[in-house]
């Protein structure tokens, strides 16, 4: 009896450190998970900045130091064949040219600070754009230097991206590319510029689209690479408004200025401008009204001045038939153009009625050809043709 009660003490002394040792074991394993979670914390840390580091290098420096954030070069070339030939099928000129060869510099120098410098060398080195560009937010940026003035709806598109082989009649007479008053050209000017977009539309994915933009800027009135020669400024703005849809766009624009080419040449040059677009990357509409009020001799005769009073307008309509990367649209535009004269009474008018083809065979290659028949009136109906093919390459 008194042995067995020895054996139970001996048991009870053996299992009593067990017990508190198990007791206390339990500490231990909630401190080392503890430790190894800072340690794991810490590890993903290093590895998502390391994996961060390589992204930002890799990024800076694909295709080497000419294509990064800060530095990047794009362009495109254009050579063009046109015809004219008479009503009674007489080809009266045909040509092939280099119509626009663009290069182009841009990048990022700091976050929201963008600049870009453009040349065209198709007939001699030539600036087209070179301006700076700070991005506040969404609703304003601010740009100095020389870039397309914000007028009209259809001096904005990219001319490779054109449905026709170029810009139309009243485009280029009264958007600064051969304006009337002769000055200015490419659409451009120097100058300073407030855009931004407004109100935005949000989706399931973040902002669809905003309901308005706006560019309101302030130009020598020149033309580019041109110093002002009047003491005056010519303020230009546009406001575009989608009502609804990202598709559909209503636009206005105005131009308020004046010029100086000579003595004989000058004053006034006010224009005005209405359109409307839906584009949903296949079907495309568009058709614009465009005037323009264009002074003469304001400096010789001052309580009497002249004017030019040129108005035109055109309706474009082609659809997109994509194929893979082949995209076919067959296009269909008619323009209508008065220049007016010295005694602001209309001086003829011309009608263009074009039927033509833009192919994109790749995403970097673009064929037009282009069918117009011209009708010009002056003192009598006179019929033209014109066919007009354009390759076009950008990189």
């Amino acid at each position: 009896m008194k042995h067995n009660f020895r054996i139970v003490i001996g048991m009870l002394l053996f299992a009593i450190p067990l017990c508190l040792n198990a007791q206390v074991k339990p500490v231990r394993p909630e401190q080392e998970p503890k430790k190894a979670k800072v340690e794991k914390v810490e590890k993903e840390k290093l590895e998502k900045e390391k994996l961060e580091k390589e992204k930002f290098e890799k990024k800076e420096h694909k295709g080497g130091p000419f294509n990064s954030e800060m530095l990047k070069f794009s362009g495109f070339v254009q050579g063009m064949y046109q015809a004219n030939l008479s009503d009674e099928g007489e080809l009266t000129s045909n040509t092939f040219r280099m119509r626009r060869v663009r290069l182009s510099a841009e990048g990022t120098l700091y976050k929201g600070l963008t600049y870009k410098i453009q040349g065209d060398f198709s007939r001699s080195p030539m600036l087209v754009d070179a301006f700076v560009k700070y991005k506040v937010a969404d609703a304003f940026a601010i740009q100095l230097g020389q870039f397309k003035t914000p007028f009209s709806l259809e001096s904005p598109i990219n001319p490779v991206n054109l449905e026709i082989f170029d810009y139309g009649e009243g485009i280029q007479k009264l958007v600064g590319y051969s304006d009337v008053c002769g000055v200015g050209g490419l659409g451009r000017d120097i100058g300073l510029m407030a855009t931004g977009k407004l109100f935005p539309v949000k989706g399931e994915e973040g902002i669809k689209y905003h309901v308005v933009d706006y560019a309101l800027g302030v130009f020598n009135g020149n033309g580019p690479t041109t110093t002002d020669n009047n003491n005056r400024k010519d303020l230009v703005g546009r406001l575009e408004v989608h009502p609804g849809l990202k598709d559909l766009t209503l636009s206005g624009s105005y131009y308020y200025g004046h010029y100086y080419k000579d003595e004989g040449n000058n004053g006034a040059r006010n224009r005005w401008a209405a359109g409307v677009q839906y584009n949903d990357g296949k079907l495309v509409l568009r058709g614009e009204y465009i005037a323009g009020k264009t002074g003469l001799s304001y400096t010789v005769i001052p309580e009497d001045p002249v004017y030019y009073n040129s108005n035109g307008y055109y309706g474009v309509v082609g659809y997109n038939f994509q194929a893979g990367e082949q995209k076919i649209m067959p296009v269909l535009r008619y323009e209508h153009f008065e220049p007016g004269d010295k005694n602001a009474q209309v001086m003829g008018s011309t009608d263009y009625y074009t039927v033509g083809i833009n192919y994109w065979p790749l995403k970097s290659v673009n064929f037009k050809l282009d069918y117009s028949l011209v009708q010009t009136v002056e003192d009598e109906k006179v019929n033209s043709h014109r066919v007009v093919g354009i390759l076009s390459y950008k990189f």
